[in-house]
């Protein structure tokens, strides 16, 4: 077996560690640390490829779901340890993973709501999406990434795919996460997860 370079051991403790929490669900209360799902194997063999990060984004555009320059603010961890979300009074405010900063492996993780305060959010026809569509993100260097989605999947959060949603990957990703499913009034929760999967267009 290979020895773990200090990059790799990095992004391995921090997807143990998000291994633990998950997305609170939309300005919901936490939900149950996550079993392993169908994506959430070991994330696939990786070689680092020679290539500069890639700096923060800071707005985007999806044109299937007309959506054009949404803004995005950095997200970390809350106290409790579930990953931080954008304030549910602003339904229509996107953010982004800051832990995959600047890196050059990790996915580029983009958190919108499906609905806030009676109001659609910014990913309230994230189902939309389907294979072939594009997502553009302006980066905080002035340069763009242009994803094709691959697939778009419902999942169920006690089963989040924290592994393919955050871990280190051998080409640039992206990651669009939102709420769905049915609502929880007693968790003040959706059950499930809207992931959107794109691979970096050349």
């Amino acid at each position: 077996m290979r020895p773990i370079s200090g990059t790799r051991r990095a992004v391995a403790a921090l997807v143990a560690t998000l291994a633990l929490v998950l997305l609170a669900g939309c300005g919901g209360a936490p939900q149950p640390s996550p079993v392993a799902g169908q994506h959430d194997a070991p994330v696939p063999p990786m070689t680092v490829l020679a290539r500069p990060p890639l700096a923060a984004p800071v707005t985007f555009d999806i044109t299937r779901l007309d959506i054009a320059g949404a803004t995005l603010i950095p997200l970390g961890l809350q106290p409790d340890g579930t990953v931080e979300v954008p304030p549910v009074t602003e339904p229509l405010q996107g953010g982004y993973w800051r832990a995959g900063f600047p890196t050059a492996t990790t996915p580029t993780v983009l958190l919108g709501h499906v609905n806030g305060g009676g109001k659609p959010g910014l990913f309230a026809d994230l189902t939309k999406l389907g294979e072939g569509d594009m997502v553009t993100v302006h980066r905080a260097d002035g340069t763009a990434s242009r994803y094709t989605i691959v697939h778009t999947e419902r999942v169920s959060k006690d089963q989040f795919p924290t592994g393919w949603v955050y871990g280190d990957q051998a080409v640039p990703t992206l990651r669009l996460v939102t709420c769905g499913g049915e609502f929880n009034t007693a968790r003040h929760s959706y059950l499930d997860n809207i992931i959107a999967f794109g691979a970096l267009t050349p």
